[in-house]
């Protein structure tokens, strides 16, 4: 708050409500709550807004992880609210104020543009904890009942470009293309850092076995549009590239993929269902890992952190089963290359590894002023959880 007198009112509503626990009212508060602040998991109500339902991969995946949460803590189907296909806009904070008025301890938001609107809400019930996946604004907003909270997929999208250089290579080496045609097409969302950094892990990562490999990125401008992403594959392809990945949520391109006999790297799900010749890998995040924690600490009674990231090491990323199309030998250098991330040897955004309008990169600070290259690489996801790459490395034309 810019008033001192605010910060000390606001200091005092956050000492009330570590005080008074976490809770939709006061009544449903104090009815979950057993001895020495942890809940009795069969009282408390669990609220979830989903931007997505289940028909596109990454609400599906949120949803997989809410009931790997719920078998985890023996939560029944009338404890968890879920409300599905919720726009990035009033009708969020309305959602949201629905599932504290009906007693919800805990609230989760799924999308980036549901964030201001959890805010508002949080500041609003500052007995409930919210929780909001890819935002930025947690520990900034001064609310100790607001989370954000993420993974690191880019993680896993540099394994899955792994999975793409591998066929890139076996193509080259068969005689299907030449070094100088390793052209790759990625469908993109939108051009948020969160797509930017996934698609520039994943070109990292297929440069890590094919280095001529160069990429064309088209953006939708939607999460989730079938005709539009199949569309967009369809002219990357006919634009020279000839393996497709993706930042979207449906199976469109894929579909496209199957048709035109395309390798390609799907999102959230495994493509095999759509594209059982050509389906390659995809990335995938387990958001159970994240999901099990909060509810967690809302039993125990323990303060959950302000931006929570994790990955490979904590089994929150992880890419689907290969696909047939895969390149043999493809297994061996996944798991290489998870191998390395889990111990530290390998860096996805090691600064050696790209350069920048021709320059190898040394430094470089968001708008708050937060170094994030240091030691040699481009520390993503670890001072907030939402992700901060968004420099266009030389190799990755956009249109």
């Amino acid at each position: 708050m810019k008033r001192k007198i605010l910060s000390i009112l606001l200091g005092f509503a956050m000492v009330a409500a570590l005080l008074s626990g976490c809770g939709g009212s006061k009544d449903a508060d104090s009815e979950a709550s057993g001895t020495n602040g942890k809940k009795d998991a069969s009282k408390i109500k669990v609220g979830v807004i989903y931007v997505g339902d289940e028909n596109e991969g990454y609400t599906a995946a949120h949803m997989d992880g809410i009931k790997q949460m719920a078998a985890e803590y023996g939560l029944s189907a009338e404890q968890i609210i879920e409300k599905t296909c919720i726009k990035e806009d009033e009708s969020c904070y309305d959602a949201a104020v629905d599932l504290a008025d009906q007693g919800c301890n805990i609230i989760f938001g799924n999308s980036f543009g549901h964030e201001d609107h959890l805010i508002r809400a949080a500041k609003e019930f500052t007995d409930v904890e919210f929780c909001h996946a890819t935002g930025y604004q947690a520990a900034s907003s001064g609310l100790s009942n607001m989370h954000n909270y993420f993974d690191n997929i880019f993680e896993a999208r540099y394994v899955s470009g792994v999975v793409a250089g591998m066929k890139l290579q076996e193509m080259i080496d068969n005689g299907t293309i030449t070094k100088d045609k390793a052209r790759i097409g990625y469908v993109g969302a939108f051009p948020y850092a969160e797509v930017v950094s996934g698609y520039t892990a994943f070109y990292l990562g297929v440069k890590s076995i094919v280095d001529s490999a160069t990429m064309e990125v088209r953006y939708t401008n939607s999460w989730a549009d079938s005709s539009l992403e199949g569309e967009t594959a369809t002219a990357l392809i006919a634009d020279g590239c000839i393996l497709i990945s993706q930042h979207a949520d449906t199976t469109g391109a894929p579909s496209v993929c199957e048709t035109k006999g395309i390798p390609v790297v799907g999102y959230n799900v495994d493509m095999a269902s759509v594209a059982p010749k050509t389906a390659l890998t995809s990335p995938t995040n387990n958001w159970g890992v994240y999901y099990k924690y909060a509810i967690g600490c809302i039993l125990d009674g323990t303060k959950m952190d302000a931006d929570w990231c994790k990955g490979y090491a904590e089994d929150a990323v992880g890419i689907t089963k290969l696909g047939t199309a895969c390149a043999k030998g493809t297994q061996e250098k996944v798991d290489e290359a998870i191998k390395a991330i889990k111990d530290g040897s390998l860096h996805v955004f090691d600064t050696s590894k790209f350069t920048v309008g021709g320059k190898t990169m040394n430094t470089w600070k968001n708008k708050a002023g937060v170094e994030y290259i240091k030691d040699g690489y481009f520390h993503e996801s670890e001072g907030i959880s939402a992700p901060a790459f968004e420099l266009r490395i030389d190799g990755i034309t956009e249109k």
